[in-house]
């Protein structure tokens, strides 16, 4: 599904939308140039999780925990990263719920993990004449029913 987003504050509400309507567990994989809007998407997520902090990109400390929402929210960035360098993180610790409690789990530079998890959300940002595309792809039923849902209320084409 791709969906056309006009500006940056189309792109914050699409991620409060996202927020309020997906289910703990969920790992989101982010992609997109520089500026694309990956961390304004994150910030609409939280926004939409009911988390007040601020939301920052985590560019130079790899990973911000927030748990003042209604289920976690882990925000990681990949881009000062190799994939070798990702790899030695474990960063499945944040999605198989074995060491962290299950929440959403947002990665930007997504596209530098040497693995995925099971089951993912991938966004893909970049820019066009309208503004920016957001092409969202879900990878079992339960996200493709998910994005279907959420994206009702955003100009969209399949």
């Amino acid at each position: 599904m791709i969906l056309s987003l006009p500006d940056a504050e189309a792109t914050h509400k699409f991620g409060v939308t996202l927020g309020r309507s997906l289910p703990v567990g969920t790992v989101i994989l982010l992609e997109g140039d520089l500026g694309a809007g990956k961390t304004t998407l994150v910030q609409g997520i939280a926004e939409g999780l009911g988390i007040q902090d601020s939301i920052e990109s985590p560019t130079f400390t790899l990973i911000n925990e927030y748990f003042t929402g209604r289920i976690p929210l882990y925000h990681l960035d990949l881009y000062r990263l190799e994939p070798e360098e990702v790899e030695g993180l474990h960063l499945e610790s944040y999605w198989d719920g074995l060491e962290m409690d299950l929440g959403i789990v947002a990665i930007e530079w997504a596209e530098r993990l040497p693995y995925k998890p099971d089951n993912y959300l991938q966004i893909c940002l970049s820019y066009c004449d309208s503004g920016r595309q957001i092409e969202l792809i879900g990878d079992d039923q339960l996200h493709r029913n998910d994005i279907e849902d959420t994206a009702m209320p955003f100009p969209y084409r399949k």
